[in-house]
């Protein structure tokens, strides 16, 4: 697993990231701002970081700047934002950004973007968008994937829609939706089978069943097979 630093001005938004991506096995470290992001790069070298845009000392796009032009840009980066535009996104992009994601972010999103950029250089992105794509109906994730994904297709979670997350609001209450979406997402793409779903999400059966009944997901509706 990757060393994964998540640098945010809002603690409630730190304390859920970093429990997710623990939850997915990855060590994570934790800055406020710039200067602590600074600091844990230089003592951790992560693998990987996520980078607010906005924050009250120096912002994201300014920090992306001063490491690309230090030659200490040697991991992926992945903005976040709630107030992120087309232009931002390309900005970012150009500076050595590979991926951007708007808040409230999902679930699903945040977990395939951190997977892919793992396994992605920077470059490979900054390559799609070397065209710098301008139509106005795309979303900033999509024009910063080259327009892969049109703001009028949905993501699908099985046969529910994708769900967004209020990331305002108490940290348990945001931490349990965001469970009960990961579970139902693995449950329907292992047609209701517990043993696929314990192995994928690296939980013991008798766990995982105490967990699914304490989140209040319903286990009739893909319930295909327990073995």
């Amino acid at each position: 697993m990757a060393t994964i630093l998540v640098v945010d001005d809002e603690l409630g938004i730190r304390a859920l990231l970093s429990e997710i991506l623990a939850d997915e096995g990855h060590t994570v470290e934790l800055a406020e701002n710039a200067a602590q992001a600074r600091a844990c790069r230089e003592r951790i070298r992560p693998d990987l970081v996520l980078l607010d845009i906005w924050m009250p000392d120096v912002d994201g796009i300014t920090l992306l700047k001063e490491w690309g032009a230090g030659a200490q840009l040697t991991m992926p980066v992945i903005m976040m934002s709630g107030h992120g535009t087309i232009d931002t996104a390309v900005e970012a992009t150009k500076f050595g950004a590979m991926a951007f994601l708007e808040k409230p972010i999902t679930l699903q999103k945040l977990l395939r973007a951190v997977e892919q950029g793992l396994v992605k250089p920077a470059s490979r992105i900054a390559a799609a968008m070397a065209a710098a794509p301008s139509d106005p109906g795309l979303t900033v994730e999509a024009a910063m994937t080259g327009g892969a994904m049109p703001s009028a297709a949905p993501v699908m979670l099985g046969p529910q829609p994708e769900q967004s997350f209020d990331l305002d609001r108490p940290l348990r209450e945001a931490r349990d939706a965001f469970e009960k979406s990961y579970f139902e997402f693995h449950l329907a793409q292992e047609n209701g089978s517990m043993t696929r779903v314990a192995e994928k999400t690296g939980l013991e059966r008798t766990h995982l069943y105490r967990k699914l009944k304490q989140l209040g997901v319903d286990l009739s509706r893909n319930k295909r097979s327990v073995m």
